[in-house]
């Protein structure tokens, strides 16, 4: 392994000559990718719809084709999804990306192209390699294996030729990876993509645990639930002592804060490394890139296209948009691209910071509407209203107002969801409104309902019933009475949940 841990270090140091382009010429490089995304789609049935072949300048495009969300596209995704070629790309798809679902469907379904996976996924998984071989040279990487929890995957019934598949993003490129990444990661593919949760994690676990590994990448739930079994399977204190060479951890799609100190837990080393990445069903955005930072470089070559919008318009029917080269310092944007994958001026719902212009980096600030996401469950307000809404049909009571908040992992403690309710008319049984409001959640969301099986990550939400007039004294005394002023209905930290509690003397 000596070797092939020089080899593989050499071999990736080789890209950075490639980022440091980007780098020096991030405009250029950006509008050359978007003059050939048009011309490979121009023959498409969006191509043709909108003229791509006509379109001189980055000025038509925006003049040219409107702004799309994922129930804009989603008639054209559909025939996609049942077969139909060369419809918003010419490449044939025969894997889609499946996540939380919108408005008008319980999932969602990404196409994810040849080009998509070769040129955003798999050219970011090594440009994650490259950015940390060349911050860390003497790392021991590739002497071990690198550990990854993926998801899972499934034939695309939608599809009469069964051809094609969908599944989590981690599952769609685990199963595509080259050969020369299957020879250093662990588990093998069948316990990787697994689709019974409880199962995967003990077998994983068990897998694993007499492995030599160096690296981990993942969701920061999903890892600290492998870890905590390892740990109970090999009766050890940390994750040192079973895995004595573990470096670095990879980590993305939530935010990594409230983890921070069980990892420092479960890893309990100086020298252990974290690294985020800024990865999505869509594509791949942003890798960390400096040590002593947790700003992600923006990277400009996989693929994608990128405009922005102020966050505080992304919901107005007129969006002012915003290219690259005019976005300004510490203002939040929703996040919009043009992708290898056929999303055409697609709004991802995400919303970023850039923290520096030269080059361009950000930071994850949020979603474009209120949602909680500390597990990957990616609730969102239509969930969390036609959730509590079935609840209080079912128990006969009437809501005034709400708000929720996450629970964190702490300690031997299982993550979840924190309610506070208060009720005009008050159920007979709160239980069974908290049942129904789970339940319901976990029909109308399967992220949601992935992390509720058998309280694996998410246990039982909790609800706190308060009495009238607990929001409106709460809304006073923060100032926000009146005109526009709303209750925040979901939030993916506890300030204001917690604020409350202290408020009415349930936390100190």
């Amino acid at each position: 392994m000596k070797i092939i841990n020089s080899i593989l270090s050499w071999a990736l140091k080789k890209r950075i000559h490639q980022i440091e382009l980007f780098l020096k010429y991030p405009h250029d490089v950006q509008q050359e990718l978007l003059k050939n995304l048009l011309q490979t789609g121009k023959n498409t049935e969006f191509g043709k719809m909108y003229d791509f072949g006509s379109i001189r300048d980055y000025d038509d495009y925006v003049e040219r084709v409107p702004i799309h969300t994922y129930e804009t596209l989603y008639p054209m995704i559909n025939r996609v999804m049942k077969g139909e070629k060369n419809i918003l790309w010419p490449s044939e798809v025969k894997w889609f990306a499946k996540s939380s679902g919108t408005t008008n469907a319980r999932s969602k379904f990404i196409p994810v192209t040849p080009e998509a996976l070769e040129d955003s996924h798999f050219k970011a998984g090594k440009d994650m390699l490259s950015i940390y071989v060349n911050n860390y040279p003497d790392t021991q990487l590739f002497k071990g294996k690198g550990l990854a929890i993926g998801g899972s995957h499934q034939i695309n019934e939608y599809d009469p030729s069964e051809s094609s598949y969908y599944g989590d993003v981690s599952a769609v490129i685990m199963q595509n990876l080259p050969f020369w990444v299957q020879i250093i990661r662990t588990p093998s593919l069948d316990l990787a993509l697994m689709d019974k949760w409880e199962e995967k994690i003990e077998r994983m676990a068990e897998a694993t645990a007499e492995e030599d590994v160096t690296n981990l990448a993942g969701v920061p739930t999903w890892t600290i639930l492998l870890l905590q079994k390892i740990l109970e399977i090999k009766n050890k204190k940390h994750i040192l002592e079973v895995w004595p060479n573990l470096e670095v951890f990879f980590h993305g799609a939530v935010a990594f804060e409230p983890y921070r100190k069980l990892f420092h837990d479960l890893a309990p080393s100086s020298t252990m490394n974290y690294m985020e990445t800024y990865n999505a069903s869509e594509g791949f955005f942003g890798i960390q890139d400096q040590k002593d930072s947790h700003d992600l470089l923006l990277m400009l070559d996989y693929g994608i296209f990128y405009e922005f919008v102020p966050a505080e318009e992304a919901q107005l029917k007129s969006l002012r948009i915003i290219p690259l080269q005019d976005v300004e310092l510490h203002k939040n944007y929703a996040m919009l691209i043009t992708t290898n994958a056929g999303l055409w001026r697609y709004n991802i719902g995400d919303t970023v910071r850039f923290t520096s212009l030269k080059p361009y980096r950000i930071r994850i600030s949020g979603r474009t509407k209120h949602f909680i996401n500390a597990f990957g469950e990616e609730v969102i307000i239509e969930n969390a209203e036609y959730a509590i809404t079935k609840a209080c049909e079912v128990t006969g009571s009437v809501i005034d107002n709400y708000t929720a908040a996450p629970v964190y992992f702490s300690g031997e403690n299982k993550g979840g969801h924190e309610w506070i309710v208060e009720f005009r008319q008050p159920p007979e049984s709160l239980d069974r409104f908290i049942h129904v409001l789970d339940e319901t959640l976990r029909e109308i969301n399967s992220d949601y309902d992935s992390k509720r099986y058998k309280d694996l990550a998410l246990q039982m939400p909790i609800v706190h019933q308060v009495k009238e007039g607990t929001f409106y004294e709460w809304m006073k005394k923060r100032g926000k009475l009146g005109g526009q002023n709303k209750v925040p209905r979901l939030s993916n930290n506890r300030d204001y949940l917690d604020d409350i509690l202290r408020m009415i003397g349930l936390m100190e």
